[in-house]
């Protein structure tokens, strides 16, 4: 009993383990089913000069575009973001958020669409950029249903996922095995449904994501090439 107790202790005495970035890009085609052209999107994560990192995301198609970047930090396994800035143009009405996370003040200040957002400010809250890094990452430690607090325009929201299986997805840059992760929602809410592949090989980088909106619109992005800290990607 004795060492069993002592081995239990040893275990919870060891700190989390600390997050291990590693810089990536990937480019992809995207895809708006119901409409005749298709666009190309790009992610990429870097290390700042000043100690954060940068997740930037950007889609574009003839009729229009979408640019969402982040600023983080990484303090042990936690992430604690900066700044968030969306901006969206074409297919309707235009729309741009903007996010500065104050640490020192626990407080959350910005806009949306014009309006001034205030918030307070607790660890573990998320924009909504670097909760996918977040998910990511929890995906490649092995977990299997996931939970955010997520910063979404002027509220807070939880973002739930699970882990469905593993699956091969064929993309330009080969085949890829991949976990398949899909969103989780209160289907009398939403109607909403959004899927997502972490390549298994590749520091479980984003490689194909679904998803269908409340008018049944369709929306799909898939990897035609990328890189994980330096690495082409290539498929079987």
């Amino acid at each position: 009993m004795r060492s069993v107790l002592m081995l239990l202790f040893a275990l919870l005495a060891v700190p989390a383990q600390a997050l291990e970035l590693k810089p990536f890009s990937a480019s992809y085609t995207a895809d708006w089913k119901q409409l005749p052209v298709s666009g190309t999107a790009e992610r990429r994560l870097k290390a700042l000069d000043d100690g954060r990192w940068e997740l930037a995301f950007e889609a574009s198609m003839l009729v229009a575009s979408l640019n969402e970047t982040s600023t983080f930090k990484v303090d042990g396994d936690t992430f604690l973001p900066q700044t968030y800035r969306f901006e969206r143009s074409g297919l309707g009405k235009g729309k741009v958020v903007e996010q500065r996370f104050d640490w020192q003040a626990k407080q959350v200040v910005g806009s949306d669409r014009g309006d001034p957002i205030s918030l307070p400010l607790n660890r573990g809250l998320l924009d909504k950029s670097t909760y996918q890094l977040a998910l990511q990452h929890d995906v490649a430690a092995g977990e299997t249903a996931m939970s955010y607090q997520v910063l979404d325009g002027d509220e807070i929201e939880t973002y739930d996922f699970r882990v469905l299986g593993e699956e091969e997805v064929n993309t330009k840059a080969g085949r890829l095995d991949a976990i398949k992760v899909e969103r989780v929602r209160d289907p009398t809410q939403s109607k909403r449904e959004t899927v997502l592949w972490f390549a298994k090989d590749w520091g479980y980088l984003l490689v194909r994501l679904h998803q269908v909106e409340t008018d049944g619109k369709q929306y799909e992005i898939m990897l035609e090439e990328g890189s994980v800290d330096g690495r082409p990607v290539k498929g079987n």
